[in-house]
């Protein structure tokens, strides 16, 4: 990363603790005791098909396979030569052993975003890789190897020669991030709390708005205009997307509000409006009150839609909030309050293009306590506490727009159930 010189907290961070002893295990285990079954391989040694250029095709010549290791050749800059994985990783523990040449300078990132961002380090956090000692400016504590670049420092940490292969792990579990360096845990942070946005907001991804905020994205390895060579570099998927609310095959767990029609096709959710002038609704039979909601929808006709959560149905009226889903330039991914407050945040004009028309959208809706995050195909739309919403507890919904000639496809909607406040 460019060694700009500027304030950062940069005390030495101590481990947060967690009292989910399944994440402690989780957290504590050692990748080497588990099947490589479970695993996908990076790199083997002789291939590069997981791997392509950032905002590329395939991988450049500043990245070549030498001995058994995938080298960066250093032919890169701070704003060209990155690569990252074809695939991308929402929860995930990744594996590596990197070597870095004497001054040399590098890092792993993860959940990087393309779109219209430039770079890689623009949305991804970074491992950072770096020579501490023979790197020829002077290092902050932040700019050193091991650490969350420019956010949180390394501690106690066992780092070997320059040349020498070095271990890494990092794992993403829940917002949570870990890294590990030669088998020692190094760094322990939360994403997107008051902490982790104070850190962001008080330096040098102050000029970045849109740095960690991803929920899924690929995993880069960055050529900063140094050789370093890379080997055994592997991950696995840590996702839990819960159980399924949609069984593919017909309605079961749903109830229908209005005219409106729902029907399963081709294993696939679809709603069309009707003539009437009552919106409809497919909600569910249980109410749900902290989780993770993941869906795909796909626009065919019009799109106007969205999906409700705590609320409650009165025949067609609605009392909750929505997460809009609706044609460009009208705020999907943003919340609305029905028969209250109207809309509680708004897209700004520059986000509109991240809704994709026409074709399969992702989103994920984060409810906990009071607070609610949403993400349309990977990127941020809102991250909202209020009070009101807080308190309240109800299905969820799926809404069609009436008056006819608006159709809409659902799929692959799954829910994890979350305990409570964060």
């Amino acid at each position: 990363m460019p060694l700009v010189v500027l304030f950062l907290i940069s005390c030495q961070q101590k481990s947060q603790k967690v009292d989910n002893p399944e994440e402690k295990e989780l957290h504590g285990s050692e990748s080497n005791n588990n099947s490589f079954s479970d695993w996908d391989i990076l790199f083997d040694g002789s291939s590069l098909d997981a791997w392509r250029g950032f905002k590329q095709d395939s991988v450049g010549p500043g990245w070549v396979i030498q001995d058994g290791n995938l080298v960066s050749l250093g032919a890169g800059s701070d704003l060209s030569g990155d690569i990252i994985t074809r695939k991308t990783y929402e929860d995930f523990e990744l594996t590596l052993d990197w070597a870095i040449s004497e001054g040399g300078n590098s890092g792993i990132f993860f959940h990087v975003l393309e779109g219209d961002h430039p770079t890689t380090y623009a949305t991804g956090p970074e491992y950072q890789l770096i020579d501490d000692i023979g790197f020829p400016q002077k290092l902050e504590e932040w700019q050193k190897t091991g650490a969350n670049y420019a956010m949180h420092n390394a501690s106690d940490k066992r780092l070997k020669p320059v040349g020498e292969f070095n271990s890494s792990r990092i794992i993403v579990h829940n917002g949570r991030v870990q890294h590990y360096l030669n088998g020692d845990l190094i760094v322990d942070y939360q994403l997107w709390t008051d902490d982790w946005k104070a850190r962001k907001n008080s330096g040098k991804w102050d000029a970045y708005p849109y740095y960690g905020l991803a929920r899924n994205g690929h995993i880069g390895l960055q050529d900063h205009g140094s050789v370093i060579k890379f080997r055994n570099i592997k991950v696995r998927d840590l996702t839990d997307v819960g159980y399924p609310l949609f069984n593919t095959e017909d309605l079961d767990g749903w109830k229908i509000y209005g005219d409106e029609k729902w029907y399963v096709e081709d294993h696939e959710l679809v709603c069309e409006s009707a003539s009437g002038e009552d919106y409809g609704y497919l909600a569910t039979d249980q109410e749900f009150k902290d989780f993770i909601l993941r869906l795909k929808f796909k626009q065919e006709s019009n799109g106007n839609s969205g999906v409700f959560f705590r609320s409650k149905l009165e025949g067609t009226k609605i009392s909750g909030w929505q997460v809009e889903v609706a044609p460009a330039g009208n705020n999907s991914g943003a919340i609305y309050e029905s028969y209250g407050r109207g809309w509680l945040n708004q897209i700004p004009d520059e986000r509109e293009n991240i809704l994709k028309e026409g074709e399969w959208n992702t989103l994920v809706i984060q409810v906990q306590g009071n607070r609610v995050m949403t993400w349309l195909n990977d990127e941020l739309m809102t991250d909202l506490f209020d009070e009101k919403i807080g308190e309240a507890k109800g299905v969820i919904a799926l809404q069609i727009h009436d008056g006819g000639g608006v159709k809409v496809r659902w799929k692959d909607i799954f829910i994890k159930e979350l305990k409570g406040d964060n």
